[in-house]
């Protein structure tokens, strides 16, 4: 009897300890899968983050330092705040900029055929099939003083002020390049916009200018804000655009990290300079999650609400 139920207890245990070692190999799969990614990530992202990081207090222009001065100096520097300043500004203009051109576009896309709406989308990805710097030379070209813009509306008597070596050039040069960017959240949040709902407020009494504002935006807005955040926060580290377009009185702050880093040799301001636009950038992608958040969760249209 006990030799049977040894037998019995071992035929037993074994489809438990087979189950165990697959639970195991599908555990050590995931954690593989897991792992293999945040190497990539570390590796090449957080790295180099820490190396910025180490490098603005302890690389020091001229000689040994505090580990602040690096944040001092920039924060402290006058010029450098009108820069950092100009940076933002200029940023918020193009975004709006962009959204003026592309929230009728991206509005457009959802009325016409589905024929027309392909035309449209390819139009809008046509930007991502030449080069940035073909595209930006284009435009050196097309908005000097003798180019073909001004010549033409001079040719009808309207004579246009500079474009070129100004935030003009680079408003019309950043735009061309990020619109893509607003377009295509935007028009993806426009497309999962029940239309009916206009149509039952005008039948309820609503003009139709009353219910695209009281029921379209507010929809709309999710779209909106994150079309609006990517413009931005592309903005902010543009280099190439700006620097061909706009002119050295008018630099952005990308503009400053390099000449510090590739021309002064000194590591420690740049990465002084990137890290606080990193962080102030950190701070405004949290303050818009956590307006959507709570803008969704009251309309009703995400989380748990």
């Amino acid at each position: 009897m006990s030799g049977a139920h040894v037998v019995e207890t071992t035929q037993g245990a074994e489809p438990q300890s087979r189950a165990r070692s697959g639970r195991l190999r599908k555990l050590l799969r995931a954690e593989l899968l897991l792992i293999l990614p945040l190497a990539f990530v570390g590796f090449f992202f957080f790295y180099p983050l820490l190396q910025m990081v180490l490098l603005s207090v302890q690389d020091f222009l001229g000689g040994a330092g505090h580990w602040y001065d690096n944040y001092k100096w920039f924060l402290g520097n006058p010029s450098q705040r009108t820069i950092f300043r100009r940076t933002f500004l200029v940023s918020i203009w193009v975004t709006l900029v962009c959204l003026a051109a592309g929230f009728p576009y991206a509005y457009l896309m959802t009325l016409v055929g589905k024929r027309t709406r392909l035309l449209m989308l390819a139009a809008v990805m046509l930007p991502f099939w030449s080069n940035l710097v073909v595209r930006t030379y284009a435009w050196v070209v097309l908005l000097q003083d003798n180019g073909p813009v001004r010549s033409a509306f001079a040719a009808f008597g309207v004579h246009l002020p500079r474009l070129l070596g100004n935030m003009t050039g680079v408003t019309i040069g950043a735009t061309q390049v990020l619109l893509p960017f607003l377009v295509l959240p935007l028009y993806a949040t426009l497309q999962g916009i029940d239309r009916r709902l206009l149509d039952a407020a005008e039948s309820l009494g609503a003009k139709p200018r009353t219910a695209f504002i009281k029921i379209y935006l507010p929809l709309a807005l999710p779209g909106i804000l994150a079309g609006c955040l990517i413009v931005f926060i592309l903005m902010l580290g543009f280099y190439f655009t700006p620097a061909l377009l706009g002119s050295p009185s008018n630099s952005l702050i990308s503009q400053q990290i390099f000449i510090q880093v590739n021309r002064l040799l000194a590591f420690g301001r740049g990465g002084a300079m990137a890290l606080v636009l990193l962080i102030t950038t950190l701070c405004i992608l949290a303050i818009s999650a956590l307006f959507t958040r709570r803008y969704t969760k009251a309309l009703g249209i995400g989380g748990e609400g």
